[in-house]
């Protein structure tokens, strides 16, 4: 049994391409498109296929896209375990208007899940003989799975000694919070909605953070910040890193997703917090390197590390 196991319930192939402008009406005349195994936990078992670490992907798939998300898995060398389900995964599409620089992303819901198909997952992660030291459930939940679909996974989490990372959204993210996770990584606007705070400054976002950890409701809170970087809380102190200055030309996709792998993958080795915050700010970086859900490189992220400076350390008032 691998180490770590990515958990994504809502896979995707992921489409990417490029047009000069977007606009209403128009035929817009595309470049290549470009073909990638996408979805949270998927994204994030790939680079931690890079960075080295003993992962496997587990993924509820079917159709013809389903089969081309594991065909590009298996190109990666990515290890799976891929649950077969009734409907067809969904298709994502991302264009990048290369006369401004933005990208359009295109986000289907996925196919309805039955009952059966979601909880044989489940029945499959408890009946586990060996328990895996990370278990990261990552994306969204697609139609017919519960919002509690991740909380239900705390409690076997946590009597197995597992480490249990939720990265995901809205009543889903409530959920896992409530149940108690070790980690979790909501982006700014995603604990602003569920916090319904403004948190319009830094020691807002500190204070904010470091109250989920002193709720007992995550051990670590990674909060992305996007271009202001990454804040990391635990019981221990609250920091806070600067994003490096990379260019997003070929479009931001899959960087929370990248970031979250590096920052697991440090914090695995034994890396204290704030390195592993570095770490987890330069995979992100790394990930703006690439069109599309290429996703970040190891050499990148081993070369951009280097840059990212000290994490700097905030005192959180009471």
């Amino acid at each position: 049994m691998p180490s770590l196991i990515t958990l994504t319930l809502n896979p995707a192939l992921d489409l990417a391409t490029t047009t000069d402008r977007v606009a209403p009406t128009h035929k817009l005349r595309c470049g290549p498109v470009q073909r990638f195994a996408g979805g949270g936990g998927i994204n994030v078992a790939r680079v931690l296929h890079r960075l080295g670490s003993e992962v496997q992907a587990w993924a509820l798939a079917g159709g013809v896209a389903g089969a081309q998300v594991r065909q590009l898995l298996a190109d990666e060398g990515v290890a799976t375990a891929i649950q077969p389900i009734a409907g067809d995964t969904r298709e994502n599409f991302s264009v990048v208007e290369t006369t401004t620089g933005q990208e359009f992303r295109f986000v289907l819901p996925g196919p309805t899940l039955q009952a059966t198909e979601w909880q044989a997952c489940l029945d499959t992660l408890a009946a586990l003989t060996t328990a895996p030291r990370w278990l990261i459930a990552s994306g969204s939940l697609p139609p017919g799975v519960p919002p509690d679909f991740y909380a239900r996974l705390a409690p076997g989490a946590r009597a197995r000694g597992t480490r249990l990372v939720v990265d995901t959204s809205g009543l889903p993210l409530a959920a896992a919070l409530q149940a108690g996770v070790t980690l979790v990584k909501p982006s700014l606007r995603e604990l602003r909605e569920l916090l319904q705070l403004p948190l319009a400054s830094a020691a807002a976002w500190c204070a904010a953070a470091q109250a989920l950890v002193h709720a007992g409701q995550a051990e670590i809170v990674a909060l992305s910040l996007g271009e202001q970087g990454a804040v990391l809380a635990t019981r221990n102190g609250v920091w806070q890193a600067p994003a490096l200055r990379v260019s997003a030309a070929t479009g931001t996709t899959g960087a929370g997703d990248c970031f979250l792998a590096a920052l697991v993958w440090a914090l695995d080795r034994g890396e204290a917090p704030p390195e592993a915050l570095r770490w987890g700010v330069a995979a992100g970086a790394a990930a703006l390197l690439s069109p599309g859900t290429a996703l970040a490189q190891a050499h990148d992220v081993q070369r951009l590390v280097h840059s990212v400076p000290a994490p700097v350390s905030f005192t959180v008032q009471p």
